[in-house]
């Protein structure tokens, strides 16, 4: 008899920014494993169009939502229209994330407050609106960073403070969830290449050497994880921190 140990027919789940980079391999992935998938998008719907039409191509269900991650109101209105679509919620990838580096006597406020609004706020809201729809066996899955356990360089204090706050929250968020047969876990990825973090690009030369398996991370690789931690595998596994980070923080 075979076993499909990742299987998620007739689940449905929605990745926030996932025009892109790590959020649109999470969603190719998700598809892949049998799930219908709504992405949002802020500034990239051609990308988005593309994601979609990949995932529909094999056989996928997928759709997209024009949604800013540092608009709530756009952010419950996503969550509610991937419902409407599809019929509920399942899986809930908070993806979305934005990175504007700077010293902190430097960087302004208001990059401060993007951050802040994009990268925690548009967190706690996503969670919010979609346990509200989520029945036990529900899955939310945070994507983080390695840089909340090892600063790697100058200039990034507001981005891990954010991802540090993903970190806490997620900690505690078990409590709140676990008696309801949920799970929250966050994926932190290393150096991987991304939009954001090009293999070829100026911190490559400043991270790359920290690299244990001597190369960036892809895309796929941190799909891979998310997929697992949003299977009936991962059925036990919750408040967890998982590092995929080539050896980074090791």
């Amino acid at each position: 008899m075979t076993t499909t140990t990742f299987s998620l027919s007739h689940k449905v789940g929605l990745v926030t920014g996932g025009s892109r980079s790590i959020g649109a391999a999470v969603a190719k992935r998700l598809a892949k494993e049998g799930a219908a998938v709504a992405i949002t998008y802020s500034a990239s719907p051609e990308k988005a169009r593309e994601v979609v039409h990949s995932i529909e191509a094999e056989g996928g269900r997928a759709v997209a939502i024009h949604a800013d991650a540092g608009d709530p109101d756009a952010v419950r209105a996503a969550v509610r229209r991937t419902v409407e679509v599809f019929g509920g919620i399942d899986i809930l990838v908070n993806n979305a994330g934005i990175s504007i580096l700077g010293a902190v006597d430097e960087i302004a406020f208001e990059d401060y407050q993007r951050m802040i609004a994009v990268n925690v706020t548009g967190v706690f809201v996503a969670t919010q609106e979609a346990v509200r729809h989520m029945k036990a066996g529900g899955r939310i899955i945070h994507i983080g960073s390695s840089m909340a356990r090892y600063a790697a360089f100058p200039t990034a204090s507001v981005y891990t403070l954010t991802k540090g706050a993903v970190a806490g929250f997620n900690r505690s968020l078990v409590r709140d969830l676990g008696p309801r047969g949920i799970t929250v876990n966050t994926v932190h990825p290393g150096p991987t290449d991304t939009d954001m973090n090009p293999a070829t690009g100026p911190v490559s030369k400043i991270v790359g050497p920290g690299l244990a398996v001597g190369r960036y991370g892809r895309p796929e690789e941190i799909a891979s994880a998310v997929a697992y931690l949003a299977s009936p595998e991962a059925a036990f596994i919750t408040g967890a921190e998982l590092m995929a980070d080539g050896g980074f923080t090791a």
